[in-house]
Protein backbone atom coordinates (compact mmCIF):
# COMPACT_ATOMS: atom_id res chain seq x y z
CA UNK A 1 0.00 0.00 0.00
CA UNK A 2 1.12 3.45 -1.08
CA UNK A 3 2.21 5.71 1.26
CA UNK A 4 -0.70 8.57 -0.07
CA UNK A 5 -3.07 5.33 0.12
CA UNK A 6 -2.43 4.97 3.54
CA UNK A 7 -2.72 8.64 4.41
CA UNK A 8 -6.75 8.34 2.74
CA UNK A 9 -7.45 5.46 4.49
CA UNK A 10 -6.12 6.96 7.68
CA UNK A 11 -8.24 10.42 7.36
CA UNK A 12 -11.66 7.86 5.87
CA UNK A 13 -10.90 6.26 9.41
CA UNK A 14 -10.96 9.11 11.86
CA UNK A 15 -14.43 10.31 10.33
CA UNK A 16 -15.89 7.15 10.87
CA UNK A 17 -14.65 7.35 14.56
CA UNK A 18 -15.48 10.72 14.48
CA UNK A 19 -19.48 10.17 13.23
CA UNK A 20 -19.41 7.13 15.55
CA UNK A 21 -18.45 9.22 18.59
CA UNK A 22 -21.21 12.02 17.11
CA UNK A 23 -24.39 9.11 16.99
CA UNK A 24 -23.47 7.85 20.36
CA UNK A 25 -23.85 11.59 21.56
CA UNK A 26 -26.97 11.71 19.40
CA UNK A 27 -28.38 8.62 20.56
CA UNK A 28 -27.45 8.93 24.32
CA UNK A 29 -29.53 12.22 24.72
CA UNK A 30 -32.36 10.71 22.96
CA UNK A 31 -32.55 7.90 25.25
CA UNK A 32 -31.81 9.98 28.54
CA UNK A 33 -35.07 12.36 27.34
CA UNK A 34 -37.56 10.02 25.65
CA UNK A 35 -37.18 6.57 27.76
CA UNK A 36 -39.03 5.55 30.78
CA UNK A 37 -37.06 5.07 33.73
CA UNK A 38 -36.02 1.97 34.25
CA UNK A 39 -34.00 -0.37 36.99
CA UNK A 40 -30.65 -1.39 36.31
CA UNK A 41 -30.81 -4.89 34.45
CA UNK A 42 -34.61 -4.49 32.86
CA UNK A 43 -34.39 -2.00 30.37
CA UNK A 44 -36.38 -4.00 27.58
CA UNK A 45 -36.17 -3.58 24.55
CA UNK A 46 -33.55 -0.78 24.78
CA UNK A 47 -31.18 -3.78 25.67
CA UNK A 48 -30.53 -3.98 22.07
CA UNK A 49 -29.51 -0.77 20.94
CA UNK A 50 -25.55 -1.03 22.30
CA UNK A 51 -25.52 -4.25 20.41
CA UNK A 52 -26.95 -3.01 16.99
CA UNK A 53 -24.82 -0.27 17.13
CA UNK A 54 -21.71 -2.39 18.03
CA UNK A 55 -22.85 -4.62 14.64
CA UNK A 56 -23.12 -1.92 12.32
CA UNK A 57 -20.41 -0.22 13.77
CA UNK A 58 -18.20 -3.15 13.19
CA UNK A 59 -19.29 -3.59 9.59
CA UNK A 60 -18.85 -0.26 8.52
CA UNK A 61 -15.53 0.63 10.15
CA UNK A 62 -14.00 -3.19 10.31
CA UNK A 63 -12.59 -1.72 13.50
CA UNK A 64 -13.10 -3.78 16.31
CA UNK A 65 -11.63 -1.81 19.46
CA UNK A 66 -13.15 1.29 19.17
CA UNK A 67 -16.76 -0.54 18.40
CA UNK A 68 -16.84 -2.13 21.62
CA UNK A 69 -15.33 0.81 23.31
CA UNK A 70 -17.98 2.98 21.62
CA UNK A 71 -20.74 0.22 22.64
CA UNK A 72 -19.79 -0.06 26.11
CA UNK A 73 -20.19 3.52 26.60
CA UNK A 74 -23.28 3.71 24.98
CA UNK A 75 -24.42 1.01 27.38
CA UNK A 76 -23.02 2.28 30.01
CA UNK A 77 -24.74 5.66 29.27
CA UNK A 78 -28.20 4.49 28.87
CA UNK A 79 -27.86 2.64 32.57
CA UNK A 80 -26.12 5.57 34.26
CA UNK A 81 -26.99 8.46 32.51
CA UNK A 82 -24.72 11.27 33.76
CA UNK A 83 -22.59 8.81 36.05
CA UNK A 84 -21.92 6.88 32.65
CA UNK A 85 -17.83 8.09 33.09
CA UNK A 86 -17.47 6.63 36.62
CA UNK A 87 -19.35 3.10 35.81
CA UNK A 88 -16.86 3.04 32.74
CA UNK A 89 -13.91 3.34 35.24
CA UNK A 90 -15.75 0.99 37.72
CA UNK A 91 -15.96 -1.33 35.21
CA UNK A 92 -12.68 -1.08 33.64
CA UNK A 93 -11.50 -1.39 37.56
CA UNK A 94 -13.52 -4.37 38.24
CA UNK A 95 -13.19 -6.68 34.81
CA UNK A 96 -9.56 -6.10 35.37
CA UNK A 97 -9.58 -7.18 39.55
CA UNK A 98 -11.72 -10.20 38.69
CA UNK A 99 -10.02 -13.71 39.39
CA UNK A 100 -11.12 -15.12 35.26
CA UNK A 101 -9.89 -11.64 33.34
CA UNK A 102 -6.50 -12.16 35.80
CA UNK A 103 -6.23 -15.91 34.79
CA UNK A 104 -6.96 -15.21 31.60
CA UNK A 105 -3.88 -12.94 31.09
CA UNK A 106 -1.80 -15.12 33.11
CA UNK A 107 -2.06 -17.95 31.13
CA UNK A 108 -2.65 -16.83 27.41
CA UNK A 109 0.84 -14.52 28.70
CA UNK A 110 2.42 -17.59 29.10
CA UNK A 111 1.15 -19.81 26.73
CA UNK A 112 2.85 -17.02 24.11
CA UNK A 113 6.17 -17.62 26.15
CA UNK A 114 6.45 -21.08 25.90
CA UNK A 115 5.05 -20.72 22.30
CA UNK A 116 8.19 -18.27 21.39
CA UNK A 117 10.42 -20.38 23.39
CA UNK A 118 9.31 -23.76 21.23
CA UNK A 119 10.16 -21.28 17.84
CA UNK A 120 13.24 -20.35 18.94
CA UNK A 121 14.51 -23.70 20.31
CA UNK A 122 14.10 -24.42 16.80
CA UNK A 123 11.59 -27.07 17.99
CA UNK A 124 8.70 -25.22 15.67
CA UNK A 125 11.26 -25.48 12.88
CA UNK A 126 12.01 -29.67 13.91
CA UNK A 127 8.18 -30.41 13.74
CA UNK A 128 7.61 -28.49 10.33
CA UNK A 129 10.46 -30.54 9.00
CA UNK A 130 8.53 -33.83 10.50
CA UNK A 131 5.26 -33.25 9.69
CA UNK A 132 6.45 -32.28 5.68
CA UNK A 133 8.07 -35.55 5.64
CA UNK A 134 4.74 -37.10 6.10
CA UNK A 135 2.06 -35.10 4.87
CA UNK A 136 3.35 -34.24 1.46
CA UNK A 137 0.47 -32.87 0.10
CA UNK A 138 -2.25 -29.60 0.74
CA UNK A 139 -4.76 -31.92 1.58
CA UNK A 140 -2.54 -34.04 4.23
CA UNK A 141 -1.27 -31.03 5.75
CA UNK A 142 -4.50 -29.63 6.09
CA UNK A 143 -5.62 -33.24 7.83
CA UNK A 144 -2.50 -33.41 10.26
CA UNK A 145 -3.85 -29.92 11.61
CA UNK A 146 -7.48 -31.51 12.30
CA UNK A 147 -6.16 -34.57 13.98
CA UNK A 148 -3.55 -32.47 16.53
CA UNK A 149 -6.56 -30.26 17.21
CA UNK A 150 -8.54 -33.36 17.94
CA UNK A 151 -5.89 -34.71 19.95
CA UNK A 152 -4.96 -31.54 22.18
CA UNK A 153 -8.26 -31.59 23.40
CA UNK A 154 -7.95 -30.75 27.35
CA UNK A 155 -8.32 -26.82 26.84
CA UNK A 156 -9.37 -24.65 23.89
CA UNK A 157 -7.05 -21.99 24.46
CA UNK A 158 -4.16 -24.46 24.43
CA UNK A 159 -5.53 -25.95 21.22
CA UNK A 160 -6.15 -22.64 19.60
CA UNK A 161 -2.81 -21.08 20.49
CA UNK A 162 -0.38 -24.61 20.57
CA UNK A 163 -1.87 -25.73 16.87
CA UNK A 164 -2.18 -22.20 15.37
CA UNK A 165 1.53 -21.12 16.16
CA UNK A 166 2.76 -25.09 15.06
CA UNK A 167 1.13 -25.69 11.90
CA UNK A 168 1.34 -21.83 10.43
CA UNK A 169 4.76 -22.40 9.27
CA UNK A 170 3.58 -25.95 7.61
CA UNK A 171 0.56 -24.63 5.42
CA UNK A 172 2.15 -21.67 4.24
CA UNK A 173 4.58 -24.30 2.39
CA UNK A 174 1.29 -25.07 0.30
CA UNK A 175 -0.20 -21.43 0.00
CA UNK A 176 -2.83 -22.07 2.79
CA UNK A 177 -4.59 -19.17 3.17
CA UNK A 178 -4.84 -17.85 6.82
CA UNK A 179 -8.75 -17.78 7.30
CA UNK A 180 -8.33 -21.32 5.84
CA UNK A 181 -6.11 -22.07 8.95
CA UNK A 182 -7.55 -20.20 11.34
CA UNK A 183 -10.93 -21.92 10.20
CA UNK A 184 -9.53 -25.26 10.66
CA UNK A 185 -8.05 -24.47 13.91
CA UNK A 186 -10.87 -22.54 15.72
CA UNK A 187 -13.81 -25.09 14.59
CA UNK A 188 -11.81 -28.27 15.78
CA UNK A 189 -10.44 -26.57 19.35
CA UNK A 190 -13.86 -25.97 21.31
CA UNK A 191 -16.44 -28.28 19.25
CA UNK A 192 -13.45 -30.82 20.70
CA UNK A 193 -13.61 -29.33 24.28
CA UNK A 194 -17.57 -29.56 24.68
CA UNK A 195 -17.92 -33.16 24.00
CA UNK A 196 -15.07 -34.71 25.75
CA UNK A 197 -15.43 -35.18 29.25
CA UNK A 198 -11.95 -34.52 30.46
CA UNK A 199 -11.42 -30.79 29.15
CA UNK A 200 -11.50 -27.60 31.51
CA UNK A 201 -14.64 -27.18 29.49
CA UNK A 202 -16.36 -30.22 31.27
CA UNK A 203 -14.89 -29.31 34.84
CA UNK A 204 -16.64 -25.46 34.59
CA UNK A 205 -19.91 -26.72 33.05
CA UNK A 206 -20.26 -29.53 35.55
CA UNK A 207 -19.70 -26.78 38.14
CA UNK A 208 -22.63 -24.75 36.99
CA UNK A 209 -25.00 -27.88 36.31
CA UNK A 210 -24.29 -28.48 40.16
CA UNK A 211 -24.65 -25.02 41.64
CA UNK A 212 -27.81 -24.50 39.32
CA UNK A 213 -29.56 -27.46 41.04
CA UNK A 214 -30.12 -30.05 38.05
CA UNK A 215 -26.95 -32.20 39.48
CA UNK A 216 -26.23 -33.20 43.02
CA UNK A 217 -22.84 -32.09 44.52
CA UNK A 218 -20.30 -34.10 43.06
CA UNK A 219 -22.27 -35.46 40.24
CA UNK A 220 -21.64 -32.44 38.08
CA UNK A 221 -19.28 -34.42 35.93
CA UNK A 222 -21.39 -36.91 35.21
CA UNK A 223 -24.38 -34.88 34.19
CA UNK A 224 -22.20 -32.76 31.68
CA UNK A 225 -21.57 -36.27 29.84
CA UNK A 226 -25.31 -36.67 29.56
CA UNK A 227 -24.95 -33.66 27.53
CA UNK A 228 -22.47 -34.58 25.06
CA UNK A 229 -24.64 -37.09 22.63
CA UNK A 230 -26.98 -33.37 22.19
CA UNK A 231 -24.22 -31.00 21.72
CA UNK A 232 -24.98 -31.20 18.25
CA UNK A 233 -23.01 -27.71 17.01
CA UNK A 234 -20.17 -29.63 18.35
CA UNK A 235 -20.01 -33.11 16.62
CA UNK A 236 -21.16 -31.21 13.36
CA UNK A 237 -18.88 -28.34 12.92
CA UNK A 238 -15.94 -30.86 13.86
CA UNK A 239 -16.88 -33.49 11.13
CA UNK A 240 -17.92 -30.40 8.84
CA UNK A 241 -13.89 -30.03 8.77
CA UNK A 242 -12.30 -32.93 7.19
CA UNK A 243 -15.30 -32.90 4.98
CA UNK A 244 -14.13 -29.16 4.11
CA UNK A 245 -10.59 -30.22 3.99
CA UNK A 246 -10.91 -33.33 1.39
CA UNK A 247 -13.13 -30.72 -0.88
CA UNK A 248 -16.47 -33.26 -0.35
CA UNK A 249 -18.54 -29.80 1.17
CA UNK A 250 -16.13 -27.12 -1.79
CA UNK A 251 -15.04 -23.99 0.06
CA UNK A 252 -17.21 -20.45 -0.69
CA UNK A 253 -18.34 -17.66 0.57
CA UNK A 254 -15.45 -15.28 1.82
CA UNK A 255 -12.54 -17.95 2.31
CA UNK A 256 -12.91 -19.01 -1.12
CA UNK A 257 -11.87 -14.88 -1.83
CA UNK A 258 -8.91 -15.54 0.35
CA UNK A 259 -7.83 -19.48 -0.84
CA UNK A 260 -7.83 -17.60 -4.64
CA UNK A 261 -5.56 -14.62 -3.02
CA UNK A 262 -3.07 -17.08 -1.28
CA UNK A 263 -2.84 -19.52 -4.39
CA UNK A 264 -2.69 -16.36 -7.46
CA UNK A 265 -0.40 -14.18 -5.12
CA UNK A 266 1.37 -16.17 -2.16
CA UNK A 267 -0.30 -13.26 0.51
CA UNK A 268 -1.33 -15.66 3.05
CA UNK A 269 -1.97 -13.33 5.38
CA UNK A 270 -4.58 -10.88 5.08
CA UNK A 271 -4.06 -7.10 5.47
CA UNK A 272 -3.44 -5.95 8.99
CA UNK A 273 -2.66 -9.39 10.55
CA UNK A 274 0.63 -8.29 11.81
CA UNK A 275 -0.80 -6.51 14.62
CA UNK A 276 -2.56 -9.06 16.33
CA UNK A 277 0.35 -12.36 15.04
CA UNK A 278 2.04 -13.54 18.32
CA UNK A 279 5.41 -14.94 16.03
CA UNK A 280 5.89 -11.23 14.69
CA UNK A 281 9.52 -10.71 15.06
CA UNK A 282 10.34 -14.65 14.65
CA UNK A 283 11.92 -14.12 11.35
CA UNK A 284 14.54 -12.18 13.23
CA UNK A 285 15.54 -15.02 15.14
CA UNK A 286 18.47 -17.30 14.57
CA UNK A 287 17.43 -20.72 14.48
CA UNK A 288 19.58 -23.41 15.91
CA UNK A 289 20.74 -25.92 13.02
CA UNK A 290 20.69 -28.63 15.62
CA UNK A 291 16.83 -28.22 15.74
CA UNK A 292 15.65 -31.76 17.32
CA UNK A 293 11.87 -32.41 17.18
CA UNK A 294 11.95 -33.50 21.16
CA UNK A 295 12.17 -29.80 21.86
CA UNK A 296 8.68 -29.19 20.75
CA UNK A 297 6.77 -32.54 21.37
CA UNK A 298 8.02 -32.70 25.09
CA UNK A 299 6.96 -28.99 26.38
CA UNK A 300 3.71 -30.11 24.46
CA UNK A 301 3.00 -33.51 26.59
CA UNK A 302 4.49 -32.10 30.03
CA UNK A 303 1.80 -29.18 29.52
CA UNK A 304 -0.97 -31.81 28.65
CA UNK A 305 0.09 -33.91 31.40
CA UNK A 306 0.46 -31.11 34.17
CA UNK A 307 -2.90 -29.67 33.16
CA UNK A 308 -4.51 -32.80 33.91
CA UNK A 309 -2.65 -34.57 36.51
CA UNK A 310 -3.43 -30.97 38.46
CA UNK A 311 -7.30 -31.04 37.88
CA UNK A 312 -7.18 -29.34 34.34
CA UNK A 313 -5.55 -26.38 36.01
CA UNK A 314 -4.14 -24.45 33.10
CA UNK A 315 -2.31 -22.10 34.80
CA UNK A 316 -0.28 -24.50 37.16
CA UNK A 317 0.15 -26.61 33.51
CA UNK A 318 1.66 -23.75 31.60
CA UNK A 319 4.38 -22.74 35.21
CA UNK A 320 5.31 -26.40 35.10
CA UNK A 321 6.20 -26.54 31.11
CA UNK A 322 7.81 -23.33 31.81
CA UNK A 323 10.23 -24.50 34.08
CA UNK A 324 10.65 -28.04 32.79
CA UNK A 325 11.26 -25.93 29.49
CA UNK A 326 13.98 -24.04 31.05
CA UNK A 327 15.82 -27.68 32.52
CA UNK A 328 15.38 -28.92 28.94
CA UNK A 329 16.90 -26.26 26.77
CA UNK A 330 19.95 -24.28 28.86
CA UNK A 331 21.66 -27.55 29.78
CA UNK A 332 21.50 -28.06 25.60
CA UNK A 333 22.98 -24.56 24.94
CA UNK A 334 19.75 -23.62 22.56
CA UNK A 335 19.45 -20.82 24.67
CA UNK A 336 21.51 -19.02 27.82
CA UNK A 337 19.41 -18.42 30.99
CA UNK A 338 19.29 -14.76 29.74
CA UNK A 339 17.95 -15.62 26.39
CA UNK A 340 15.46 -17.79 27.95
CA UNK A 341 14.02 -14.61 30.26
CA UNK A 342 13.81 -11.93 27.35
CA UNK A 343 12.10 -14.64 24.70
CA UNK A 344 9.48 -15.67 27.56
CA UNK A 345 8.83 -11.95 27.86
CA UNK A 346 8.94 -11.26 24.34
CA UNK A 347 6.25 -14.14 24.04
CA UNK A 348 4.16 -12.71 26.20
CA UNK A 349 4.39 -9.21 25.07
CA UNK A 350 2.72 -10.60 21.53
CA UNK A 351 -0.06 -11.81 23.40
CA UNK A 352 -0.86 -7.99 24.80
CA UNK A 353 -2.94 -6.82 22.06
CA UNK A 354 -5.30 -9.93 21.40
CA UNK A 355 -5.39 -9.94 25.29
CA UNK A 356 -6.47 -6.12 25.27
CA UNK A 357 -9.10 -7.48 22.74
CA UNK A 358 -10.71 -9.84 25.00
CA UNK A 359 -10.24 -7.51 27.99
CA UNK A 360 -12.48 -4.91 26.50
CA UNK A 361 -14.83 -7.96 25.46
CA UNK A 362 -15.43 -8.53 28.65
CA UNK A 363 -16.24 -4.79 29.34
CA UNK A 364 -18.82 -5.02 26.73
CA UNK A 365 -20.15 -8.25 28.03
CA UNK A 366 -20.53 -6.88 32.00
CA UNK A 367 -22.16 -3.59 30.51
CA UNK A 368 -24.71 -6.35 28.90
CA UNK A 369 -25.21 -7.99 32.37
CA UNK A 370 -26.27 -4.46 34.06
CA UNK A 371 -28.47 -3.58 30.64
CA UNK A 372 -30.11 -6.97 31.13
CA UNK A 373 -29.69 -7.88 27.69
CA UNK A 374 -29.56 -11.71 28.06
CA UNK A 375 -32.31 -11.59 30.34
CA UNK A 376 -34.51 -9.89 27.57
CA UNK A 377 -32.99 -12.51 25.41
CA UNK A 378 -34.58 -15.15 26.80
CA UNK A 379 -37.87 -13.47 27.92
CA UNK A 380 -38.59 -13.02 24.30
CA UNK A 381 -38.40 -16.22 23.39
CA UNK A 382 -40.32 -17.65 26.02
CA UNK A 383 -44.19 -17.78 24.60
CA UNK A 384 -42.47 -19.98 21.87
CA UNK A 385 -41.01 -22.54 24.46
CA UNK A 386 -42.52 -25.72 24.90
CA UNK A 387 -41.36 -29.25 25.77
CA UNK A 388 -40.85 -29.83 21.99
CA UNK A 389 -39.24 -26.31 20.64
CA UNK A 390 -37.57 -25.53 23.88
CA UNK A 391 -34.17 -26.89 23.07
CA UNK A 392 -34.37 -25.35 19.40
CA UNK A 393 -35.55 -21.94 20.75
CA UNK A 394 -33.01 -21.84 23.37
CA UNK A 395 -29.92 -22.94 20.57
CA UNK A 396 -31.32 -20.05 18.15
CA UNK A 397 -31.77 -17.20 20.98
CA UNK A 398 -28.78 -17.90 23.05
CA UNK A 399 -26.65 -18.06 19.72
CA UNK A 400 -27.59 -14.54 18.64
CA UNK A 401 -26.72 -13.38 22.50
CA UNK A 402 -23.75 -15.37 22.03
CA UNK A 403 -22.38 -13.96 19.36
CA UNK A 404 -22.98 -10.64 20.18
CA UNK A 405 -21.76 -10.73 23.55
CA UNK A 406 -18.72 -12.82 23.14
CA UNK A 407 -17.89 -14.62 26.20
CA UNK A 408 -19.03 -18.23 26.00
CA UNK A 409 -18.67 -18.65 29.49
CA UNK A 410 -19.98 -15.43 30.68
CA UNK A 411 -22.87 -16.56 28.71
CA UNK A 412 -23.45 -19.39 30.63
CA UNK A 413 -23.18 -18.36 33.96
CA UNK A 414 -25.86 -15.80 33.12
CA UNK A 415 -27.88 -18.29 31.02
CA UNK A 416 -28.08 -21.55 33.15
CA UNK A 417 -29.59 -20.21 35.95
CA UNK A 418 -32.53 -19.27 34.01
CA UNK A 419 -32.69 -22.06 31.85
CA UNK A 420 -32.55 -25.02 34.43
CA UNK A 421 -35.94 -23.81 35.91
CA UNK A 422 -37.53 -22.90 32.70
CA UNK A 423 -36.81 -26.14 31.31
CA UNK A 424 -38.38 -28.15 34.58
CA UNK A 425 -40.90 -25.96 34.61
CA UNK A 426 -41.92 -26.75 31.09
CA UNK A 427 -41.26 -30.38 31.07
CA UNK A 428 -38.68 -30.55 28.30
CA UNK A 429 -35.68 -33.13 28.35
CA UNK A 430 -32.79 -31.76 30.80
CA UNK A 431 -29.77 -32.77 28.58
CA UNK A 432 -31.14 -31.93 25.37
CA UNK A 433 -32.21 -28.29 27.02
CA UNK A 434 -28.20 -28.19 28.34
CA UNK A 435 -26.89 -29.34 25.37
CA UNK A 436 -28.48 -26.49 23.25
CA UNK A 437 -27.16 -23.99 25.39
CA UNK A 438 -23.36 -25.42 25.52
CA UNK A 439 -23.93 -25.49 22.01
CA UNK A 440 -25.01 -22.00 21.27
CA UNK A 441 -21.98 -20.92 23.24
CA UNK A 442 -19.72 -22.35 20.84
CA UNK A 443 -21.49 -21.45 17.46
CA UNK A 444 -22.08 -18.10 18.70
CA UNK A 445 -18.73 -17.33 19.73
CA UNK A 446 -16.98 -18.96 16.35
CA UNK A 447 -18.54 -16.04 14.26
CA UNK A 448 -17.94 -13.39 16.88
CA UNK A 449 -15.25 -10.82 15.80
CA UNK A 450 -14.06 -10.22 19.30
CA UNK A 451 -14.67 -13.52 21.38
CA UNK A 452 -12.11 -15.39 22.82
CA UNK A 453 -11.75 -18.43 20.50
CA UNK A 454 -11.96 -15.81 17.25
CA UNK A 455 -9.17 -13.62 18.57
CA UNK A 456 -6.83 -16.27 20.22
CA UNK A 457 -7.18 -18.19 17.31
CA UNK A 458 -6.31 -15.43 15.06
CA UNK A 459 -3.50 -14.40 16.88
CA UNK A 460 -2.05 -17.60 16.87
CA UNK A 461 -2.19 -18.50 13.03
CA UNK A 462 -1.53 -14.63 12.43
CA UNK A 463 -4.96 -13.79 11.03
CA UNK A 464 -6.83 -10.17 11.28
CA UNK A 465 -9.60 -11.49 13.50
CA UNK A 466 -12.21 -9.12 11.54
CA UNK A 467 -11.23 -11.30 8.73
CA UNK A 468 -11.29 -14.83 10.22
CA UNK A 469 -14.73 -14.74 11.75
CA UNK A 470 -16.07 -13.17 8.58
CA UNK A 471 -14.56 -16.16 6.10
CA UNK A 472 -15.60 -18.93 9.11
CA UNK A 473 -19.17 -17.32 9.54
CA UNK A 474 -20.52 -19.19 6.51
CA UNK A 475 -19.31 -22.53 7.67
CA UNK A 476 -19.84 -22.01 11.24
CA UNK A 477 -23.92 -21.07 9.70
CA UNK A 478 -23.92 -24.51 7.81
CA UNK A 479 -22.82 -26.66 11.04
CA UNK A 480 -25.81 -24.05 12.80
CA UNK A 481 -28.14 -24.64 10.39
CA UNK A 482 -27.88 -28.76 10.71
CA UNK A 483 -27.64 -28.41 14.52
CA UNK A 484 -31.01 -26.50 14.50
CA UNK A 485 -32.59 -29.38 12.32
CA UNK A 486 -31.33 -32.08 14.74
CA UNK A 487 -32.35 -29.81 17.82
CA UNK A 488 -35.83 -29.86 16.60
CA UNK A 489 -36.01 -33.08 15.79
CA UNK A 490 -34.90 -34.50 18.79
CA UNK A 491 -37.40 -31.94 20.65
CA UNK A 492 -40.31 -33.75 19.39
CA UNK A 493 -38.48 -37.46 19.59
CA UNK A 494 -36.37 -37.49 22.85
Amino acid sequence: MSESTKEQVGMSTAKRVLIGLGLIVVIALALVFLAPEAQEGDFGIISVIPAVFLLVYIFWTKRILESLIFATLLGLIIVHQGGFFSAFMDSLLGVGMEEDTVWLFVVCGLMGSIIALIEVSGGAHAFGDWVSKRAKTRKSTLMWTWVLGVAIFIDDYLNSLTVGSCMAPVTDKHKVSREFLSYIVDSTAAPACVIVPITTWAVFAGGLLEINGWAPDGQGLAYFIKTIPFNFYGWIALIIVPLVILGVIPIFGPMKKAEKRAQETGVLAPEGSEKIDISSGIENVKIPGNARILNFFLPIIVLLVATIATGTDMMMGVVITLAFMAILYIPQKLLSAEDFASESVRGFKNMLYPLFLMYLAFMFADMNMQIGFTKFVIETGTPLMSPATLPLVLFVLLSVQQFITGTNWGMYIIALPIVIPLAMNVGANMPLSIGAVLSAGVFGSHICFYSDATVLTSAACGCDNFKHALSQMPFGLLAAGISAVCFAIAGLVV
